[in-house]
């Protein structure tokens, strides 16, 4: 008998913990920090930044493709031993990462804590509260994707301000492995349960009757869509759209604002310390976001954060070198809470459109595209920089792609009852 069920805080909060953990530690050791290596890889192995950019490329893409896999085991297995299967082959990723010699290694490397990141992260983790949470859903989403900012508000700090520069990077890699490993896979042996039923409750802990008029007021039932039906919609491919050009962006310029920070005349120190701020603007973004998912339709909300980002950009691109700090503060302040928006509203606009059936499908496909963006957006920032010799050009057409990202997802109609 698990002791948590004795508890009288409803399990499910529980199970958001664990949720929280797992977009808190892989984003914290291996997205939110990879630009951190970026200068001390440059340094010790000559490469360009094209050819290390290329590297998180790999992260990206193998996360996204191998997301839909990951989703489809969720959704028959269960998310407990997804995720402790890929927790350690994430950590597997980093030791190699350690030893690298080579681009090649250094690809490699991510290629694996990529497959780790997909099993272990956020397709698990929002399948997980999907079923845990109905009426308080978005909420429940958002306080689950604030681990992304909240690793962003540590690890910058943590893996920046002290491991590279105490042990040099490839320990740093290794502690990384270690943190991974020792916090996560407890956690999810011990807690972890699919759906409520599993142990004898109900979603958001209501009693059935309640909760059956509440799926009256929803607007897909707990039965949903297949991956197939789902795909075949204009909804999915909206959705998809958008993530992408929108991913594309908003990453595109993390990945990118501490070497142009520092580019342009900011301390490491400083680039350190936006990056950080930015993080935990994400975190409560997210909460809020979520929070905003339960009041309005996901689509709206989503337009919201994505004009924020836009306008994020806009003031990125007015810095120079004579800028007030003030003005950085902002920049990571605003940016980083609209950052906050996506995986609240991505994870609604699934589950609300599509229905929990097939939802670690459906969301890992997503992922893939979004993935797409995501990974793309980085390179070819470091490409224009490695052209030009300055982010500029980059940053202009990042934020003219907002012009594709914002009228799509407000495309986005509700799939009918009928199609379920």
């Amino acid at each position: 008998m698990n002791p948590l069920k004795k508890t009288k805080v409803f399990y499910g909060y529980w199970i958001l913990l664990v949720a929280f953990l797992c977009l808190f530690i892989p984003t914290g050791c291996g997205y939110f920090i990879f630009s951190l290596f970026i200068r001390p890889l440059q340094a010790d192995m000559g490469w360009n930044r094209a050819e290390i950019m290329i590297a998180f490329s790999v992260l990206l893409l193998v996360t996204g493709a191998t997301s839909p896999f990951a989703g489809r085991i969720v959704d028959r297995y269960g998310p407990k031993k997804v995720i402790c299967t890929g927790v350690p082959i994430m950590g597997l990723g980093f030791i190699l990462l350690s030893t690298t010699t080579s681009l090649w290694q250094l690809y490699l490397g991510y290629a694996i804590v990529g497959i780790g990141t997909a099993a272990s992260s956020q397709v698990a983790a929002s399948t997980m509260v999907s079923n845990w949470f109905e009426k308080k859903r978005g909420m429940a989403i958002g306080i689950m994707s604030m681990g992304i900012g909240a690793a962003g508000f540590v690890f910058a700090p943590l893996v920046g301000g002290y491991l590279i520069p105490s042990f040099g990077w490839r320990t740093a890699y290794i502690i990384l492995a270690i943190i991974a490993c020792v916090s996560l896979i407890p956690a999810t042996l011990l807690i972890v349960k699919t759906r409520p039923s599993d142990i004898g409750l109900f979603p958001d802990g209501i009693k059935p009757a309640i909760s059956e008029k509440a799926n009256e007021n929803s607007s897909v039932s707990s039965q949903g869509l297949s991956l197939k039906v789902a795909f075949g919609t204009m909804a999915f491919w909206f959705i998809a759209i958008s993530y992408l050009t929108g991913g594309l962006s908003s990453v595109g310029v993390v990945q990118s604002q501490v070497p142009h920070f520092e580019d342009i005349g900011f301390s490491t120190a400083t680039a350190v310390g936006a990056l950080s701020l930015l993080g935990i603007a994400s975190a409560l973004g997210k909460f809020a976001f979520g929070w905003l998912c339960d009041k309005l339709k996901a689509k709206y909300v989503s337009a919201i954060g994505l004009g924020l980002q836009a306008t994020g950009i806009f003031i990125l691109l007015n810095m120079s070198p004579a800028t007030p700090q003030t003005l950085l503060w902002s920049y990571a302040l605003l940016f980083g809470f609209s950052l906050g928006s996506w995986l609240p509203t991505m994870s609604m606009l699934t589950s609300t459109s599509f229905g929990l059936r097939s939802y670690g499908t459906i969301f890992g496909l997503l992922s893939f595209f979004q993935c797409i963006g995501v990974a793309s957006g980085p390179f070819i920032a470091g490409y224009i920089f490695d052209t030009t010799g300055s982010y500029h050009n980059a940053f202009v057409i990042f934020l003219l792609l907002y012009a594709v990202s914002i009228p799509t997802v407000l495309l986005i109609r509700q799939v009918k009852r009928s199609s379920i």
